[in-house]
């Protein structure tokens, strides 16, 4: 079985599950999307969004590949390029950190560690560029599924290392130090470089933008 880490860019979007590539949760605040998907095409603000922060910021996701198969994604971006971000109870994010807004795992491919192989990449890309720490909102309570499953789990970020920072009843908010994340080191070496074969280039690196708004 191989396994493929790649960066998200405009061709790898297609990649996503429909769901997700039409969803414009994380990327526009509640008002502006519940406009777009009301009257028109939210994948065309998800392809604007994702064209306009790799441009500006570089890489802001990743998709896993099981035998060329798309099994799963995460994505990520500082909390100024987040609108979504400001509407959580426990907001806001911490400024020396980017937020991990989405995580899936293909349910055929649950269960083989693919989530945690996703952070880890994550991790490994932002420790790069200087970030000190991935935060994020988890669902406590998943079953309810008021928004749509846009929210993953807190027994998920639980699951890969995060530790609540800010407690919640239904949206805690969750942190991964990356200097924790370094003792990962030799796991990711191998997960990334050994099993996973060969990862496209990186693109290039840009420091972290400052905490204003994302100007449309």
């Amino acid at each position: 079985m191989s396994r493929r880490l790649v960066n998200l860019t405009l061709d790898t979007l297609e990649d996503l599950p429909r769901p997700c590539r039409q969803c414009v949760y994380w990327e526009l605040d509640p008002v502006s999307a519940e406009r777009a998907c009301a009257s028109g095409d939210p994948g065309l603000d998800k392809e604007a969004w994702v064209s306009q922060t790799l441009l500006e910021w570089g890489s802001c996701g990743k998709l896993v590949y099981v035998d060329g198969m798309p099994a799963g994604f995460v994505m990520f971006a500082p909390p100024a390029y987040v609108p979504r971000s400001m509407a959580f109870p426990t907001s806001p994010v911490s400024a020396d950190a980017a937020i991990l807004t989405t995580a899936k795992v293909v349910p055929a491919f649950a269960g083989g560690g693919l989530g945690r192989m996703l952070v880890q990449g994550v991790a490994r890309d932002l420790t790069k560029r200087g970030v000190k720490a991935i935060e994020a909102f988890g669902d406590a309570k998943p079953d309810e599924d008021s928004e749509g499953g846009c929210v993953a789990p807190v027994d998920f970020f639980l699951s890969v290392g995060f530790k609540t920072v800010r407690p919640h009843p239904r949206y805690p908010r969750l942190r991964l130090e990356l200097r924790t994340a370094l003792s990962w080191k030799s796991d990711v070496e191998y997960a990334l470089e050994k099993l996973l074969g060969s990862m496209s280039p990186e693109k290039l690196l840009r420091p972290m933008p400052a905490t204003s708004s994302m100007e449309n």
